[in-house]
């Protein structure tokens, strides 16, 4: 088999190495454009995992790199001269020049065809070779030259960052912290030998051009930074190599191969450094298609089709969590306010790789010294965040978990019946902060469906009372009420700001008037007058997923030129008119709370300056507490559900406009929320499915978390003492787990 690799980076010489040791026969020729010597940037950085992989895949190359390496266990994070240190991490760093001098070693010694200073134009490459392996970068010519075929997307994100070197020795990874009359700007840095260290430093669009660097030269760069990290410079300069600052170019290919061409690297997936390297994610990637090369050799079609299936997923998981933490450093000016604590907190959690749990197997003192400082300042003694009171207004939680609001569809005329009774009490008893009550219809043609709940009439009063009196005779939970109006979205009554439908199969709303406007306000405050007779603790006023009240919000739903269109101000002015007209008919320290879409998940959909002027206005005029929900406007919104998805929107809106927050989406388990709640994201963990299914997950959690409810009802408390004991045990069986299966060390002892 004749193959030709075009690029001689790390990922594709090791992909030849490993390929022509298995297959000596193979001709493999690998052409680089660059000299042998020439490299950019600085060190490059592996995890313990990864070298154990390296280890296993070839020895040789193994033993050649692993004296060249900086071990570290540390990691530090540094904001304005204050620090913490977090142990367990169990990374290196390597020189990017003398990793690849070594890896042109071992494909030498293999018999491996190296040709430097060499350049192969696709066309010709393609006839010559049975199999090409595209490992050409991020520019990759050939994956240019086919980019229709690969499906090649490449987003560049916005903040700008530059690599640097330094002379400056470290003992630990470091993110250095600066807050400047401009903006935030971060150093990581790393040593990769003895005496050398890679820096990148980061900052926002906003922060390097109001610094002046987009007019600076790479020498007046390097001064500008050298005095603003001097402290942490120690003394020492900063070392360029074609240091430029660049937007992170974020690239991703539908099709990995095309005909005999195959991507490998950066020219098929590219990785943010903050969560490590793309070399390492390169090299992975060589081991696999290496392996599928091996198995099928020239049946192409099988080899594509073995390489994709290892490799995908792996590969879309890590760009996910590696955008993730982009945009958490796009975020940092807002990050940067947080008490150091959960700043320390929300920097090592910031993809969602790594939690609370993750953490306090690594470093119990960190985690304790973080958990410590929000104990303090709630003024609790008890160690799990998750079970500390809040108290909102006049309202005092009994811990953090929420149920949210979901439709149960089993109502009939909008009354509350015997499935709600135990569908709301049966949790209660379970032990919950919070519950909020599904969307509950202000009128009868306001509701979404037949089957949905209502507070508009008596009857409808008296049963949710029913309801409410159990919860507060047995349990210490509290309930709010979400009042709701489907607006476009109801089957009965469909309204809106405009006529236009929510689905193309979707009734037309009929467009809603000043006088409709007033009713279905008095509609809410009856409503509301209601809810606080029938023993309510608190109200949610439901403003997003495109119902009435968020519907006049974004410019998808609201094509009006009236008061109640056009900007943010007059598009507002009907949702901050029915909130202004509920906080007048209830006590000052009642609980108010507004569900909103922080995004549609839409390009033309609102915007975030605009989500952000509307939650400062909500909390100006009466709400103590912002519910951050996304989307749900629009029919064809793009939207990718994962792991604590929505988290990010309730930590840029908490720390935007200084309130408090409810988050939800994709939350599952007590390890999350800890983890949500001490990086300050968001104040409340809202859960829903995992509350359908087990309505004692909260009880099961305080046994996991070491803590005794306050109110256990009296024909529980056996069964809760049993179950204390045998989660706490089966808690320390699966961190021993954990412990014995993080990988081995490689650092020399």
């Amino acid at each position: 088999m004749k193959i030709a690799v075009i690029g001689g980076g790390p990922g594709g010489l090791y992909f030849s190495i490993l390929l022509k040791k298995q297959q000596p026969t193979f001709e493999i020729s690998v052409f680089e454009q660059n000299k042998a010597d020439d490299s950019f940037g600085f060190g490059v950085v592996f995890s313990d995992e990864t070298l154990s992989e390296f280890l296993q895949k070839d020895q040789k190359s193994y033993d050649l790199i692993k004296n060249s390496f900086a071990y570290w266990d540390d990691l530090d994070v540094v904001l304005n001269g204050k620090s913490v240190r977090i142990s367990g991490n169990g990374f290196c760093g390597c020189s990017r020049k003398t990793l690849l001098k070594l890896l042109q070693q071992r494909a030498l010694e293999e018999g491996v065809n190296l040709h430097f200073e060499t350049s192969i134009e696709p066309d010709t490459a393609v006839l010559a070779y049975d199999l090409i392996v595209a490992a050409d970068g991020i520019g990759s010519k050939f994956r240019t030259q086919f980019s229709e075929t690969f499906k090649t997307e490449v987003t560049l994100h916005s903040n700008r960052f530059v690599w640097m070197g330094s002379t400056k020795p470290l003992d630990a990874f470091a993110y250095f912290f600066r807050t400047t009359a401009h903006g935030a700007i971060v150093a990581h840095a790393y040593q990769y030998e003895a005496g050398k260290s890679t820096w990148i430093f980061e900052c926002s669009e906003t922060t390097w051009k109001n610094a002046g660097f987009d007019k600076l030269d790479e020498a007046q760069t390097v001064a500008v930074l050298q005095d603003l990290f001097a402290e942490e410079l120690d003394g020492h300069g900063l070392l360029t190599n074609k240091s430029i600052w660049r937007q992170f170019p974020e690239v991703h290919n539908q099709n990995w191969h095309h005909n005999n061409i195959v991507l490998l690297g950066d020219s098929k997936a590219t990785a943010h450094f903050s969560i490590g390297s793309g070399t390492k994610l390169a090299m992975e990637s060589a081991i696999a298609l290496a392996e599928a090369v091996q198995t099928h050799q020239t049946n192409l079609p099988e080899v594509y089709t073995q390489y994709e299936q290892n490799r995908r997923k792996r590969v879309e998981a890590i760009q996910h969590a590696a955008v993730v933490s982009l945009k958490w450093f796009e975020s940092m000016d807002l990050q940067v306010k947080k008490p150091f604590e959960a700043f320390a907190m929300a920097v090592m959690t910031r993809a969602k790789k790594v939690t609370y749990e993750n953490l306090r197997i690594r470093d119990r003192k960190f985690t304790d010294f973080v958990a410590q400082a929000f104990a303090q300042k709630n003024v609790a003694s008890i160690s799990s965040p998750a079970f500390q009171p809040f108290k909102i207004n006049g309202c005092t939680l009994s811990n953090r978990i929420a149920m949210s609001a979901m439709g149960q569809y089993c109502a009939e005329n909008g009354l509350p019946n015997d499935w709600h009774f135990q569908h709301y009490t049966s949790r209660a008893l379970q032990g919950l902060g919070l519950i909020i009550t599904e969307a509950t219809a202000v009128s009868a043609g306001s509701r979404i469906a037949e089957t949905c709940t209502g507070i508009y009439n008596s009857e409808q009063q008296e049963s949710w009372q029913n309801i409410n009196r159990f919860i507060h005779e047995n349990s210490d939970t509290k309930i709010w009420i979400q009042l709701a109006h489907a607006g476009r979205k109801s089957v009965i009554e469909p309204v809106g700001p405009s006529a236009i439908a929510f689905h193309e199969n979707g009734k037309t709303p009929e467009i809603l008037y000043e006088s409709d406007i007033e009713r279905i306000t008095n509609d809410f405050v009856a409503a509301a007058e209601r809810a606080v007779s029938a023993g309510f603790d608190g109200i949610e006023i439901q403003m997003h997923h495109g119902f009435l009240l968020g519907s006049f919000i974004s410019l998808l739903t609201n094509l009006r030129n009236d008061d109640y269109g056009g900007s943010i101000e007059n598009r507002m002015r009907f949702p901050i008119h029915v909130l202004k007209a509920i906080r007048t008919v209830v006590a000052k320290d009642f609980p108010i709370s507004v569900r909103i879409s922080a995004t549609d998940w839409h390009p033309e959909g609102v915007s975030k300056s605009d989500i952000q002027t509307f939650v400062s206005t909500l909390k100006e005029n009466g709400a103590d507490i912002i519910n951050v929900s996304t989307g749900n406007t629009h029919a064809q919104q793009q939207v990718k559900v994962t792991p604590m998805w929505q988290v990010p929107y309730s930590d840029e809106i908490r720390n935007a406009c200084n309130v408090k927050t409810i988050t939800a989406g994709e939350i599952t388990d007590i390890d999350q929320i800890n983890t949500i709640l001490l990086a300050e994201k968001a104040d409340l963990i809202a859960l829903g499915k995992p509350l359908l299914l087990n309505p004692g997950f909260v009880m099961k959690a305080a046994a996991y978390e070491g803590v005794t409810l306050n109110k256990i009802p009296k024909a529980y408390q056996r069964s809760w003492d049993s179950l204390l004991k045998t989660t706490q045990f089966e808690r320390i069986q699966l961190e021993r787990m954990k412990q014995a299966l993080k990988p081995k060390s490689h650092k020399p002892q």
